[in-house]
């Protein structure tokens, strides 16, 4: 069926103005991205499909890659980066409602502000937060991206920005993407390796945050923590 034929209060765009866009499904979201459908399918069938191919689930579809999201039927190049320019978005927005300019006093404060950069990814990456003497965070970035199970610490890379940004301490974060986040060997020795450094400048190494599916390790409590329901929203 075209969608065309569907009644208004069933077509996205129309719907969202009646209704108010918070009214949609997420299908019906992703259809407005989308805005056309294939050959074989109107945009509203298409968009369905894609999201059963993320198990229903929109953090499995914002962790695929924009290779990954054009292996779907009907999906090339074009409508995957529109996909993947609004999961992006989503990312920063909960980025920055979590990074607030008080000090960061505590793992889960620190683990809230990357969960939505890092939960969920399909492959390990290592990012680092930067902070001032007061550990309020100068920034925040990637330092490199690894495979499904393994990612580097570069700690000199780290060492050279933390100079550069004249940071008093340092938070560095990775994800396992099996959702296990026990630290292995090779987490603590390169968490090891890195503090040392550091430690040289008199820089601090605050934590190094392992970020999983619903759960983070902190080696600074030597534990491991769960999120809470409503920080997973």
């Amino acid at each position: 069926m075209k969608l065309q034929e569907l009644g208004a209060d069933e077509r996205p765009r129309e719907k969202a103005i009646e209704r108010g866009i918070e009214s949609l499904s997420n299908a019906e979201l992703i259809a407005i991205l989308l805005r056309t459908g294939s050959g074989k399918q109107n945009v509203l069938e298409l968009s369905r499909d894609l999201l059963s191919s993320g198990g229903g689930r929109l953090d499995s579809l914002a962790s695929m890659s924009i290779e990954k999201l054009c292996e779907s039927n009907g999906i090339g190049k074009t409508k995957a980066i529109t996909l993947a320019a609004a999961f992006e978005l989503g990312r920063r927005i909960m980025n920055e409602k979590n990074r607030t300019s008080t000090p960061i006093k505590s793992p889960r404060q620190a683990a809230l502000m990357m969960m939505g950069r890092l939960r969920g990814l399909d492959h390990e990456e290592c990012w680092v937060a930067y902070l001032n003497r007061a550990n309020k965070v100068i920034s925040t970035e990637r330092l490199t991206t690894g495979s499904s199970f393994e990612t580097v610490v570069d700690s000199q890379a780290i060492v050279r920005r933390a100079i550069e940004t004249h940071a008093g301490a340092v938070i560095i974060f990775h994800n396992h993407p099996s959702g296990n986040v026990s630290p292995g060997q090779n987490d603590k020795n390169e968490t090891q390796n890195l503090r040392k450094a550091l430690s040289t400048l008199h820089i601090s190494l605050m934590d190094h945050i392992i970020i999983g599916i619903d759960s983070f390790y902190s080696f600074a409590d030597g534990d491991i923590e769960f999120f809470h329901t409503d920080e997973l929203l």
